[in-house]
């Protein structure tokens, strides 16, 4: 079994895309949203597909996630079983799923995700997915955007996400190296450059770098400020 965890937050223009390309997956799956309090169209977008389960925690991606997991945890779920965490506004490739049901025949992959894109073609997009995923096969560290997937048990007994407001995937990585080393997937999930572009393309990048060199080489803590929300 996969379950799908996807946090929200105001996601009614990205999410039936995303949610799309979950449903065209091979199954079995089930498909969790935990909702931070939207104050957009994205409650009712979720409640009128049965296929969902929903509910809403306190805002923040940790705090949201570790509400699925938790549900998931009262569901008989397997050991072994997927837990992936997708974002909102990110697609998954077609064949994703029946390559993860494949990977849980096999104990030694434990946790891992995808190949990182942004939608459209703007060259400085396609840049920094390309560090993105330089990044991640250098540090094995899986961003929260290239849709992680890790073993129920695994995730449980690591603690699962630390309750901190920003980083909280790259906190998690670093905890999964100290169990296994993530896989990086050949296939390539696919993210809305909208919240990019909206910030300006060039501040982007500018960020991404700070966020990379802040991991690999222990530059001072961001502030909070520097991931201001966008929508």
């Amino acid at each position: 079994m996969i379950w799908v965890i996807i946090p929200t937050y105001n996601e009614e223009l990205a999410l039936p895309n995303t949610l799309k390309s979950v449903f065209q997956q091979m199954e079995p799956f089930r498909v969790i949203v935990v909702d931070g309090g939207s104050t957009d169209r994205t409650p009712d977008l979720i409640r009128r597909d049965s296929r969902i389960t929903s509910f809403i925690a306190p805002k923040g991606r940790a705090s949201q996630m570790n509400a699925g997991v938790h549900f998931v945890n009262h569901q008989q779920a397997s050991a072994d079983d997927w837990l992936m965490f997708l974002h909102a506004d990110t697609l998954l490739p077609p064949e994703a799923f029946e390559e993860l049901h494949r990977l849980r025949l096999d104990p030694a992959h434990q946790a891992g995700g995808f190949r990182h894109q942004f939608s459209g073609k703007d060259w400085r997009l396609r840049m920094i997915s390309w560090l993105d995923n330089f990044r991640c096969t250098r540090s094995h560290i899986v961003y929260g955007d290239q849709a992680v997937f890790v073993r129920q048990g695994l995730f449980k007994d690591l603690g699962g996400f630390p309750q901190q407001p920003f980083l909280e995937d790259v906190a998690f990585g670093e905890k999964l190296l100290t169990r296994t080393i993530p896989r990086l997937l050949p296939l390539t999930v696919i993210t809305d450059a909208r919240k990019f572009i909206k910030m300006g393309v060039w501040r982007s990048l500018l960020r991404v770098l700070l966020i990379i060199l802040h991991v690999e080489f222990g530059l001072p803590t961001l502030t909070p400020a520097f991931f201001q929300d966008v929508r």
